[in-house]
C-alpha cells in the first residue's frame, strides 16, 4: 500500500482502541469507498468516506462546542484544539471500546491520517505566507540579544537538569535517554506561532508586539540552525553520508523552489490586474505547486512539510495572492482539517498510560526550560531599558507553544529520538504552558495602558493661535473629500496652522507581522503599500493648495482589524495629537439614502473612542454633492451649526465650532438647549463650567456677523426631537458631543434610541432621521483621563480635571 505517513508504531497504538488486531494488512478496497445507503440494508459507517464525513463532524463540532464553553477563560486556539483531540482519544471518549471501534476503526484511520496530512501541510504552507523575511530589517540589538538569550538559557538550564536527574534521581532508562531531546525540543521557539498568539491577544501591532515578533524571530532562526545541526548529526550516526545527502536534498529543493517556483508565482502576479481578485486558476496552481512540493520533500526524504513551507515563505506576503490564500485557505486549513489532524494525534494520547513518575521527571524539564526562557527574556529585556511588566510580559510570550511544537515532538517520537511516554507528557505540557500563560499576559500587558497620559490633550486645552494637531484615518476612498473638507472647514491659518497625520487604515490577512509606512520621506510609495496612493496624492494637493496653512505626514497601516485600533492611538500618543477624526462605519448615497455598511471601520472605531489618547470625533457624510466641494470659495456660504446641551463633549464640540467661526465663507450658529429657563447639566461644577465656556465663545466672537447664538427652551424628548427637526436642509454640517446626561429631561424618551451607540443619543437621533438625510454631522467625545492602579498618576488625573482654563481666539 506504499509509504504511510503515520508510523507502524503509531497503528500499533490504535490496534488497542480499534477492534483490528492484524497489522499485516490494513487496505481499502477502492471500489467500495462510498456506502449505497442504509435503506440497503448496509452500514454506512463500514465504507472510508462516510465515516470521514462523521469523523470530521466530531472533531469539528468538538472543538466548536470546547470553544464555546471555555470562551470565558480566554484560552488560545491550539489548547482548545488539543483539549477537543484528546476528549475523542483513548483518555475519554475512546475508553470505551465500542465507540471506538464504531468511530475510529483501524481500517478507516488510513483515510483520515491521508486527509489531516493534507490538512498539515496546508497549514505549513500557510504560515510560510504569514512569515515575511524581510522583518530582519527592522531587527536590532536588543531583538538579537532577547531572541538568542531565550534560547540559549533554558537550553543551559534544561540540559543542566536532565544531568541532574540521570545522575541523582532513578530514572527509567527509556526516560533517561528521552530527557536530552526534551530539553532540546522544550527550548526552541517558532516565529509563526508566537506571532499567531500576539494576534489572538490583539496585541501584535503595539510597540510591545513589535518587539516580541522581532525577538521571536531571531530565536526561532536561532532555534532552526540548533536543530538542524541536531538532526544532521543524529542522521550521520550510523552514515558518513547521510548528513550530507540530507543537506544536499534540501538545498536541491530550496533551489529549485526559489528559482523556479518563486519566478513563476511572481509572473502570476504580474499578469493579475490591478484591484481585481486573484485569478482561480493562478490559484489552482498554486495549490499544484503545493502538493508538488510536499511530494518532492517526501521523495528526497525530507519531511513532507519542508517543501510547501519553503515556498510559503517565498510568497510576497499581504495582497494580491498572500491575502487571498489566507482568505480562502485558513477555514479550511485550520478549522476544517486541522481538528482532525489534532484527534487523529489524540487518538495516540492516553493520558492514564503514563506513570506519574515518568510525568513529573520529564515535566519538570519542560518546567525548567520554560523558566529559562522567562528569565532569558526577562533579564535582556531589563537591562534594554523595558518596563518590568512588559519584560515579564514578553518572557511569558517566548513560551508560546502551538501546532509547529507538535509536529516537531510527534517527529521526534518517530525518529525514536523520545519515548510514547515523553510524548504525551509534551503534549500535555503544550496544553499547560500556553493555557496558563495567555491570562496571564492579559493581566500583566494592557496596551491601553501606554495611551493613558499625564495631560489632557483637547481642542479646549490648546492655548490660542496654537498649532492643531489632527490625526486622520482613512479607512475607504470615499473618506477623503469629507475629511479633507472638514479639515478645511477647521480654519487653517498662519497663526495657528493645522498640522494633519494622515493614516490609511487597509485591512489585511496573509502576512505574520503588521506594517506601519510613513510617505513622509519619499514622494513615491512603497509597492507594499500601492493601495495608499490615491489616497496620500489627494491630501499633498490639499497641502500644496493651502501653503505654510497645512503641514501633512502620511502614514499606510496594514494590520488586521481587531488590532487597528492600537495603530491609530500609537501615532496619536507619539505625534502628541488633540483631536482624531476618524469616519462613520456607514456611507451614505444621495440617491434613496441607501448606506453601505462596513465592520472594520466600526470595530476600530468603538476601540479608538475607548482608548484614545486625545479627544475624538466621528465624521457622519451624507454624500451630498455639495458637502463634496473641495473648495469653501464661492458665492454660497458653508453652515456650520454646534448643538450645547451641555458637558465635557459638548463643550468640546464648541471649541472645535469656535475655530471655525474665524472662516470668511462660514456661517456659524451655535444652539443651546434650555430647560425652563435653567441650564441643565450634569451638576453644578459642571453647570459652572458650561456657563463660563459659552460667555468665553460669545465674548470671543462678539462683533462677528457670521456667528449666531440661538436658545432653545425644551422641556422633554419630544421638544428636544422637534428643535432638531426645525434643523431640517437648514446646515451642511452638524456639531455635537456624544455624552449627555441620561437624567436630562432633553433626553426622556430618547435614551433608548440605541441604533448606533458610538454616536450617543443625540448622534444617534440626527443620524437616524429621515429628516438629516442632507447634513454631514460630527460627533465629538472630549478626552478624559483615564483612571489607573497608579495613585500618583490618578492624583495628577483630578488635579487636571479640576483645571479648566478654555481660552478662544477672538474672532470677528
Amino acid at each position: 500500500m506504499g509509504t504511510l505517513l503515520m508510523a507502524p508504531e503509531d497503528f500499533a497504538t490504535m490496534a488497542g482502541i480499534g477492534a483490528a488486531r492484524n497489522l499485516t494488512k490494513i487496505c481499502i478496497d477502492l471500489y467500495k469507498i462510498d456506502s449505497a445507503g442504509i435503506f440497503h440494508n448496509v452500514n454506512p459507517l463500514s465504507f472510508p468516506f462516510p465515516l470521514l464525513l462523521l469523523q470530521l463532524s466530531l472533531s469539528c463540532g468538538t472543538f466548536l462546542l470546547i470553544s464555546k464553553l471555555l470562551q470565558p477563560l480566554g484560552l488560545p486556539i491550539v489548547v482548545r484544539q488539543l483539549l477537543g483531540g484528546i476528549i475523542l482519544g483513548p483518555t475519554l471518549l475512546c475508553r470505551s471500546r465500542q465507540l471506538a471501534n464504531l468511530f475510529f476503526p483501524l481500517k478507516g484511520i488510513v483515510m483520515m491520517d491521508f486527509v489531516s496530512s493534507l490538512g498539515n501541510i496546508l497549514y505549513f504552507f500557510l504560515l510560510g505566507v504569514q512569515m515575511d523575511p524581510w522583518l530582519l530589517k527592522n531587527i536590532d540589538r536588543r531583538a538579537v540579544k532577547i531572541g538568542f538569550f531565550s534560547v540559549a538559557v533554558p537550553l543551559g538550564m534544561s540540559t543542566a537538569w536532565c544531568f541532574y536527574l540521570t545522575s541523582h534521581t532513578n530514572v527509567d532508562q527509556s526516560i533517561a535517554k528521552s530527557l536530552p531531546s526534551v530539553a532540546q525540543a522544550e527550548s526552541v521557539l517558532a516565529f509563526p506561532i508566537v506571532a499567531q498568539f500576539l494576534a489572538e491577544l490583539k496585541i501584535i501591532n503595539s510597540e510591545f508586539g513589535s518587539i516580541a515578533l522581532s525577538s521571536s524571530f531571531v530565536a526561532g532562526l536561532c532555534s532552526f540552525c540548533m536543530r538542524t545541526t541536531i538532526v544532521l548529526l543524529q542522521q550521520s550516526a550510523g552514515d558518513n553520508y547521510a548528513a550530507l545527502q540530507t543537506l544536499i536534498n534540501g538545498v536541491v529543493l530550496i533551489v529549485l523552489i526559489v528559482f523556479v517556483l518563486k519566478p513563476t508565482t511572481l509572473w502570476m502576479i504580474k499578469q493579475n490586474t490591478e484591484g481585481v481578485p486573484f485569478k482561480e486558476s493562478n490559484m489552482i496552481w498554486l495549490l499544484l505547486a503545493v502538493l508538488f512540493t510536499g511530494w518532492l520533500g517526501h521523495a528526497l526524504s525530507l519531511y513532507i512539510y519542508f517543501g510547501p513551507l519553503v515556498f510559503g515563505i517565498t510568497i510576497p506576503a499581504g495582497p494580491p495572492i498572500g491575502s487571498a490564500l489566507v482568505d480562502r485557505l485558513d477555514i479550511l486549513g485550520n478549522w476544517i482539517f486541522m481538528p482532525l489532524y489534532l484527534v487523529k494525534n489524540g487518538l495516540l494520547i492516553n493520558v492514564f498510560s503514563v506513570k506519574f513518575k515518568n510525568y513529573i521527571i520529564v515535566q519538570t524539564v519542560a518546567l525548567v526550560s520554560s523558566i529559562g526562557k522567562f528569565l532569558g527574556t526577562l533579564l535582556v529585556a531589563s537591562c534594554s531599558n523595558m518596563p518590568l511588566r512588559d519584560a515579564a510580559s514578553l518572557g511569558l510570550v517566548m513560551n508560546a507553544q502551538g501546532v509547529l511544537e507538535l509536529s516537531m515532538f510527534k517527529l521526534m517520537e518517530n525518529e525514536k529520538a523520545i519515548d510514547h511516554e515523553v510524548f504525551v507528557t509534551m503534549v500535555i505540557s503544550i496544553m499547560l504552558v500556553t493555557g496558563a500563560i495567555a491570562p496571564i499576559i492579559k493581566y500583566l500587558y494592557d496596551p491601553s495602558r501606554r495611551y493613558a497620559v499625564g495631560k489632557r490633550r483637547t481642542v479646549m486645552n490648546l492655548k490660542p493661535n496654537s498649532e492643531l494637531r489632527v490625526l486622520v484615518c482613512i479607512h475607504e476612498h470615499e473618506n477623503v473629500l469629507s475629511a479633507i473638507k472638514l479639515l478645511e472647514v477647521l480654519n487653517p491659518t498662519r497663526r495657528s496652522p493645522l498640522c494633519v497625520y494622515l493614516l490609511h487604515l487597509i485591512e489585511i490577512v496573509g502576512r505574520a507581522n503588521p506594517l506601519l509606512f510613513s510617505h513622509s520621506l519619499t514622494k513615491t510609495s512603497s509597492k507594499k503599500v500601492k493601495k495608499s496612493e490615491h489616497v496620500v496624492n489627494a491630501f499633498r494637493q490639499f497641502e500644496d493648495d493651502n501653503n505654510d496653512l497645512i503641514a501633512l505626514s502620511p502614514f499606510t497601516a496594514i494590520c488586521p482589524t481587531k488590532t487597528m485600533h492600537d495603530d491609530v492611538c500609537r501615532l496619536a500618543l507619539d505625534k502628541r495629537t488633540c483631536l482624531i477624526i476618524v469616519p462613520f462605519h456607514k456611507r451614505f448615497q444621495a440617491i434613496g439614502n441607501v448606506s453601505f455598511h462596513n465592520k472594520a471601520i466600526k470595530i476600530t472605531n468603538e476601540n479608538v473612542l475607548a482608548k484614545a489618547p486625545c479627544s475624538t470625533a466621528i465624521l457622519v457624510d451624507q454624500g451630498l454633492p455639495d458637502t463634496r466641494r473641495t473648495s469653501l470659495g464661492g458665492p454660497s456660504s458653508y453652515r456650520v451649526a454646534v448643538l450645547f446641551m451641555g458637558g465635557p463633549d459638548d463643550r468640546e464640540a464648541l471649541a472645535i465650532a469656535a475655530r471655525m467661526a474665524g472662516h470668511p465663507s462660514i456661517n456659524l450658529t451655535m444652539i443651546r438647549f434650555i430647560d425652563n429657563g435653567n441650564v441643565a447639566s450634569y451638576s453644578a461644577w459642571e453647570k459652572k463650567l458650561d456657563n463660563e465656556i459659552v460667555s468665553e465663545f460669545r465674548t470671543a466672537t462678539a462683533g462677528n456677523c457670521k456667528v449666531t447664538y440661538i436658545e432653545e427652551v425644551v422641556v422633554d424628548g419630544t421638544g428636544t426631537v422637534s428643535a432638531v427637526r426645525s434643523m431640517e436642509n437648514r446646515y451642511e454640517l452638524l456639531i455635537v458631543g456624544k455624552h449627555h446626561d441620561n437624567k436630562s429631561s432633553f433626553l426622556s424618551g430618547l435614551a433608548d434610541w440605541k441604533d448606533h451607540h458610538e454616536l450617543g443619543t443625540i448622534g444617534d437621533l440626527l443620524v437616524s432621521s429621515q429628516f438629516m438625510d442632507k447634513t454631514s454631522i460630527l460627533v465629538v467625545q472630549q478626552h478624559k483621563i483615564v483612571k489607573t492602579k497608579d495613585p500618583e498618576i490618578d492624583r495628577i488625573a483630578q488635579d487636571l480635571e479640576a483645571e479648566h482654563q478654555p481660552i478662544f481666539r477672538r474672532v470677528t
